[in-house]
Formats: C-alpha cells, structure tokens, sequence
C-alpha cells in the first residue's frame, strides 16, 4: 500500500514505512498537531501518566506521552467502557472539555478563506495492521470528477478555523438531527478538523459555509465577493463533539486514533434568519450506523486542494464497496476507498444508499495515500451515535 496523507493530522504507508502530510489544518508548520509517541512500558502507572504528563495504562488505556492532566478528567476507565456511556457521561466529559467559540462578525472574509492552506507533514509513527484480517490490500484509485452545480442542491460545505500557526479549512455535510427533524443545526466533518488531537484545545472561529462557491465565482483563481463564496452564510459552531479517542490520542500522523477521526458541530447562522441549517440549504443527510460493510458503496465528496484541484470546486469519487484500514484490531476497521482527491477533502461526507434507496452518510474521510490514490473514513459506530445523541439533545 502506497504512502497515507491526512489533513491536520494524517498518516502513509509506503513499503512498510509510514509517514504524514495533513489534508486540511492551518497554514503554519505547527497548526496545534502533536506526534503520537511509542507505546509506554509496561510497567507505567496511571498515577505517573496523569500526574507528570507522561505514558501509562488507565483500565486498559494505553495513553501516550505528554498528556496533560486536565485531558484525563472523565476519562472512562476503558475504551470499552465508552460503548457504554449514557448522556449524564458524554455531557459530564463535555464539561470537562469546553468548546469556546464566540462569534466575530466579519472575521471571515474571501482573503482569510483563500489563505488557509494545509499544514506541514509530519513524522511517523505507526504502521497499520496487517494481521489479524483487518486491514485488505488497497483497492485502485478512483478518479475525481467535479459535482455538478448549483451546489446548494447537495448538503456539502467547508469548515474554517483559526488555529496556533493560521488558519485551517475542511470539507463536511449536513447531517439530520434525531431531536429536531426537519430542522437540523448539525453537520459532520473529521475530529482533526475541529481539534488537534492529543494535548491541544479545539480551533477558534470554527465556521461552517454551506454551498462554498456555489457559482464558481472564485473559480480560475478569481477573487469573488463574500456573497458569491458564503451564499447561503457563514454558520458558527455552538457546540461541538468528537470522540474521546480523538481528544486523547489524536496527533499529527494516522494512527488508531483515526479509526475514531469524527466530529459534529452544532451551528447558528450569524445573520439569524430564524431558518434552520437544514431548511436554508433545502435538506439533510440521516447518518446510517453500524452500516453492513458487505451492503455499502460508497462516494467521498469534499473539496481538494492540492494540484490538480484548488480547493474551490466541489469533487466527488464513487469508490464503491470500501475495503478495510485497521491500526489497531481491537477497533473497528477504517474504510477505503479509491480516489485520487488530495489535501482539503479531509472532512467531507462518504454517502452510501441504504436498502430503502436514500442515501445516507457512513464516514468522513481522515486520511489518504501520499500519492493521492485512496482515502480512508471511520467505521461509524456505538461511539459515533452516542457522540450524535448527546450533541441533539444538547440544550
């Protein structure tokens, strides 16, 4: 398998070596990112690992270096206990782990968003797991073709952020909130795109555009108004989640913390239209857990960056039936697909008809091959649902 890129955090695979370049994240070389380090001895306690910021095993959590102390506040006592948490516990670790994002009027702007460019790579660390019948052999590339527009037809967008070292953008989708159908707030995109992982603080002035350049007004590398760029408005993150797995062990290369590279943000539109996200872009995606590997197809959508595209036109690749990417075999195996979308599609939707014919969204894509021949997404599960429960019924 060829070398694995990731966007903010991300991760390769070229004869047995692995390293990383980030697919969407902030313009500096250090965008918040860290590097998962060695698996700690064994003989580490807990105590040292909370105390001193270093290695340890908490009821059989291997944590890596240099986690803060504050990070493992709610922290349950194993990955398996996770599957098991109810509100009281997601909201509990939420309080723990405070999402701050004030809305600026006028922050973004078409320049800001034209700077945001893919972060510097990263060193490796892991290789994925070739054991054990978890990960297959990589399935052949797929070439992107453009999403017809107009693209407020479709549910996709990009994610902005501020981040230490600049500014970062993703791909993501609106997804249909259990607790307010017809009226969701809710859209989807990677962990990395919210937060860099292990030791770091989620991003600042976290927005979500939905139809980015749905004209083609910025297209051929020309300057285009706000309006033409954000017309249906720059959305806010109120609240966002992503996996305990993510804020604990995410770094800068792919590793088993992809196999939990999710968020959900929840949104508000600026201008405060009293429309919700869902009825402002004329629908929704429902999010289709636990989907049967064998039954799913399956088409990333997302908005490239690096040559040949250039992060303004919308692409898609229908990959078909994913194979599987595993780091760790105790975790569910990623997804994979063919495609040869580059840096900046990180983010964005995977969509798969269910057996009723409607498509549906079942991963988002985390990490892909140094040359640009396949992508990988999370396998969205327990974690992903309960991630999705809490952020519906949060007031």
């Amino acid at each position: 398998m060829p070398a694995i890129h990731r966007s903010a955090a991300a991760a390769v695979l070229a004869a047995g070596t692995l390293f990383a370049v980030t697919a969407c994240g902030p313009d500096g070389p250090s965008g918040g990112g860290g590097t998962a380090a060695p698996p700690p001895s064994p003989g580490t306690s807990a105590s040292t690992a909370a105390a001193g910021g270093g290695s340890g095993v908490i009821g059989g959590i291997t944590l890596p270096t240099g986690i803060p102390t504050s990070l493992l506040e709610g922290l349950p006592k194993s990955w398996d206990d996770l599957t098991r948490w109810k509100f009281e516990d997601w909201d509990n670790w939420a309080s723990k782990h405070v999402f701050n994002n004030p809305i600026v009027k006028d922050f973004w702007n078409p320049d800001k968003m034209g700077d945001s460019k893919p972060a510097d790579p990263a060193p490796p660390t892991a290789k994925p797991a070739d054991d054990g019948g978890v990960t297959d052999p990589e399935p052949a590339v797929v070439k992107a073709v453009p999403v017809p527009r107009p693209y407020t037809k479709q549910p996709s967008g990009k994610v902005f952020f501020s981040a230490e070292g600049g500014r970062g953008n993703c791909s993501a989708t609106v997804v249909q909130d259990p607790a307010h159908p017809g009226k969701s707030n809710l859209v989807w995109t990677a962990g990395h795109c919210v937060h860099p992982g292990k030791g770091g603080n989620y991003f600042k002035d976290l927005v979500f555009v939905p139809a980015y350049n749905n004209s083609g007004a910025s297209s051929g590398g020309k300057k285009a108004p706000l309006a033409d760029l954000a017309p249906l408005g720059t959305w806010w993150a109120k609240d966002v989640v992503t996996s305990p797995q993510w804020l604990v062990e995410g770094g800068g290369t792919g590793d088993a913390a992809n196999q939990y590279d999710f968020a959900i943000m929840r949104v508000s539109n600026q201008t405060d239209s009293g429309k919700s996200l869902e009825e402002t872009v004329g629908g929704a995606v429902p999010v289709w857990f636990d989907a049967p590997r064998d039954k799913v197809t399956a088409t990333a959508v997302g908005y490239p960056l690096y040559k040949p595209f250039d992060g303004q036109e919308l692409y898609k690749c229908e990959g078909g039936k994913p194979t599987r990417l595993s780091f760790d075999p105790k975790r569910p195996s990623m997804l994979t697909i063919g495609c040869n979308m580059t840096q900046g599609s990180s983010g964005g939707g995977w969509f798969a008809p269910m057996p009723d014919g409607k498509l549906a969204l079942v991963s988002n894509t985390s990490i892909g091959t140094q040359d640009h021949t396949s992508l990988s997404g999370p396998y969205l599960e327990t974690v992903a649902k309960q991630a999705l429960d809490w952020i519906a019924k949060k007031k």
